[in-house]
């Protein structure tokens, strides 16, 4: 995640989602596991938050990131809509090392319910593996550690596939866990838990969210 993203349509989406679903869920937490990189002085990040349909609440929240470029002001999510939930950030916001990610994921406690992995592009592409990109490994690891009533949510960019396409190859090459997800234009966000009672929980959930925003739903 770049700090040039904050606030931006994309981020609007991300945290109006997790907002309903950590609330939906009914956990005490959620965790938000950084992988950052360094701003590139590109256009992206540009787009204004309101371009997604999110509460007003959470638009007037990424205004505010948006200003700050600040990604512990996060922690302020749940005041936003007093959300009885609380926000954990791990990790710093220095920049991801790729080449130390066995030690930093198996640093992050694993006791939340909802833990959000946020790379700049998602999952690893089909032949290498970058500091952009969450790892299948890494998913798998946390998928041992992590309780059965938990569940790994992951920022997954469009990747000139279809989703329902990338969707599909994602869960071919997990090897453990069962998913559901959700996308809106150029973003997708892939759920992963342990059991698949959960999974459908999340699934439920997310039949839910898509009533009243403009997503899509894959199961």
């Amino acid at each position: 995640m770049k700090r040039q993203y904050l606030g931006d349509s994309r981020d609007s989406f991300k945290w109006d989602y997790h907002h309903y679903l950590v609330s939906e869920l009914g956990y005490p937490e959620l965790q938000v596991v950084w992988m950052m990189t360094a701003d590139d002085g590109g256009t992206d990040g540009r787009t204004p938050p309101e371009l997604f349909p999110a509460r007003p609440e959470i638009v007037d929240f990424c205004k505010w990131l948006r200003t700050s470029r600040n990604p512990n002001v996060l922690l302020d999510l749940p005041a936003t809509t007093s959300a009885p939930y609380s926000v954990r950030l791990f990790g710093s916001d220095a920049d991801f090392i790729s080449k130390q990610r066995d030690a930093y994921f198996a640093r992050c406690d694993l006791s939340s319910s909802l833990v959000f992995l946020d790379p700049d592009n998602g999952f690893e592409p089909e032949k290498s593996c970058s500091k952009k990109h969450v790892g299948y490994a890494d998913v798998e690891a946390l998928l041992k550690r992590i309780p059965p009533s938990g569940v790994i949510s992951i920022f997954q960019h469009f990747r000139r596939k279809p989703f329902q396409e990338d969707f599909k190859r994602i869960r071919e090459r997990l090897r453990s866990g069962f998913t559901t997800a959700v996308y809106w234009h150029a973003l997708m966000f892939v759920t992963v838990s342990p059991s698949r009672e959960m999974c459908d929980h999340v699934l439920q959930v997310n039949r839910a969210y898509a009533k009243d925003r403009p997503v899509k739903v894959l199961a």
